[in-house]
């Protein structure tokens, strides 16, 4: 799979392992999950297009690089998508900010769509779809599918942990995007949750059980 990367840096390591812990509690797991999607964007948009443009130093004019176009569209799969947002405004404060609802059906595991709000112009834009687990891979093949349907092209995925299964799902359904890993997990147990894994993410980032 020469479109997936999967993180190999000590801090982004470091982290998940904190994150996986059932004793970091909530304000921990909530700041964690952004620093790791910070680190992980700093990877996943190195390939962000960019221009030179005139400015002027204290010693002189030059000609120096900026983010060229329409720049990045941040797309968090609600709820737990959310939590990783704050990250990549950090890197690039001036990304805008879609949204896709998706819930998953507990008998079937397959996800519904219950909302989509994406920004304008969607085709001319760099779109990073985020996600703390990536699991069955329904989610995130359904949100990719959705974002396509709307003109999104230069598409990228972004979970923090994902299982062999959901990995194996994005990939087949949608080989023209580019997938990063925090970190690649076992197996999917009987209940679709990632093993060793850490839990619901959205229950840990946002407090709810």
């Amino acid at each position: 799979m020469d479109n997936v990367t999967i993180m190999d840096h000590p801090l982004i390591k470091h982290k998940i392992t904190m994150l996986r812990d059932k004793n970091t509690g909530t304000n921990e797991f909530r700041t964690l999950v952004e620093e790791i999607a910070m680190l992980m964007g700093f990877e996943a948009l190195r390939d962000l297009p960019v221009e030179d443009v005139e400015i002027e130093t204290p010693i002189e004019k030059t000609s120096q690089p900026m983010i060229a176009g329409k720049k990045l569209a941040i797309v968090p799969i609600l709820r737990a998508g959310l939590g990783m947002v704050g990250g990549i405004l950090n890197l690039v404060p001036s990304a805008k900010v879609g949204h896709i609802g998706l819930y998953r059906d507990p008998e079937t595991h397959e996800p519904h769509e219950y909302y989509c709000k994406l920004p304008a112009p969607i085709d001319q834009r760099t779109i990073l779809v985020v996600d703390p687990m990536l699991a069955t891979g329904g989610s995130g093949a359904d949100a990719v599918t959705m974002i396509k349907q709307h003109g999104g092209k230069n598409i990228k995925f972004m979970c923090i942990i994902a299982a062999p299964e959901g990995l194996e799902r994005l990939h087949r359904e949608h080989p023209d995007i580019q997938i990063y890993v925090g970190a690649l997990d076992r197996q999917l147990n009987e209940n679709a949750y990632i093993c060793p894994g850490l839990g619901d993410a959205g229950d840990r980032i946002f407090g709810t059980k």
